[in-house]
């Protein structure tokens, strides 16, 4: 697929922010607009090496606001599709933003989609989640899909629409279901980094449980590999797991967490369950693999250069948990749509 130029939404947050710095190096002539909200979970930081670049368009703006997506989609070849709210605890808190945010948002870009037709590819980022939990074995794509929390369940109304969206209007939408992403940039609210800067700075491990719930973990380069594969080689209104057999307890990534960093078990403290909170999840990615992707980096090394990276990074993360960006938000506003 010949792709000059394309639109990614939430580029400012965790995978996005990978996925720009991916795209950065693999294919430098790419123009790339980034459209972000810049809500507490974006960081500028993440991408401030790239203010100068020319083929590097930021834009801040609501992906619910269907006048920015008319000025932006007529330059655009490709649309890559991030912006979402992400954390599952936020979300049993709070669902009302989870709804308008993924679900909303979603139709926003879809709908506006429909008159844009020099736009040759819709890559709507999803999650394993939607799938919900699963005692044994795994789930194919076309499992049926059984959301547990507001987030994944709005996750999954997210999916199934850009779906429709491909079989009603004929839109070219392929659908992307990761498992857990982690590595360098994710928000401090996250599992890993919170527990690795936690351990950092000597503070409690609040595992919730007895530490028994299984995720599959996928280093989030690998995951920009396999989206751009997605966008080159990937079937339009087909949906793909991305996977990585990286299937571990959380109690155990927390005990290797403190070993690492030769620091005391005595620091995980267990704490009371989620709600709602599955126990496992299991993806067969056998799809993608045999478009000829497959992860690169081990969950053992993938995780000591995120303990190395958030070691190195101590002024990114203090200042996400001292809040000071939420603060310097509400003054920052650039809009440049060259």
């Amino acid at each position: 697929m010949n792709i000059n130029s394309i639109l990614i939404t939430g580029g400012y947050g965790f995978i996005g922010s990978n996925f720009i710095r991916f795209l950065r190096k693999k294919l430098p002539n790419l123009k790339i607009y980034n459209l972000d909200k810049l809500t507490y979970a974006a960081n500028i930081e993440n991408l401030k090496d790239f203010e100068n670049d020319k083929n590097y368009i930021f834009v801040r703006g609501d992906i619910k606001d269907r006048s920015i997506l008319e000025i932006l989609y007529p330059k655009v070849d490709a649309i890559v599709h991030f912006a979402a709210e992400t954390h599952v605890d936020r979300s049993i808190i709070a669902p009302g933003e989870f709804i308008l945010t993924e679900v909303y948002g979603t139709f926003t870009l879809l709908e506006t989609l429909k008159k844009y037709k020099n736009i040759k590819l819709f890559l709507h980022i999803s999650t394993d989640e939607i799938y919900g939990s699963i005692e044994k074995g795994s789930f194919p794509e076309n499992s049926p899909l059984n959301p547990s929390s507001p987030y994944s369940a709005s996750k999954t109304g997210a999916d199934r629409l850009a779906y429709s969206y491909y079989k009603t209007y004929e839109l070219p939408v392929i659908i992307a279901r990761p498992s857990n992403n982690y590595g360098p940039f994710q928000h401090v609210e996250k599992f890993i980094p919170l527990f690795i800067t936690n351990a950092l700075d000597n503070n409690p491990l609040p595992l919730y449980g007895k530490g028994e719930n299984m995720r599959d973990w996928l280093y989030v380069i690998d995951n920009c590999e396999a989206l751009l594969l997605l966008m080159e080689k990937g079937k339009i209104g087909e949906a793909y797991n991305i996977g990585a057999s990286n299937e571990l307890k959380n109690i155990d990534i927390a005990k290797m967490i403190v070993s690492f960093l030769e620091k005391d078990e005595s620091l995980i403290e267990f704490v009371e369950d989620r709600k709602g909170h599955d126990l496992r999840y299991s993806i067969d990615w056998t799809k993608i693999k045999n478009l000829g992707w497959e992860p690169k980096k081990n969950f053992e090394d993938g995780l000591r250069e995120t303990i190395e990276w958030y070691k190195t990074n101590r002024q990114w993360w203090e200042k996400v948990k001292r809040g000071e960006f939420s603060n310097f938000y509400k003054k920052y506003y650039k809009r440049e749509i060259q």
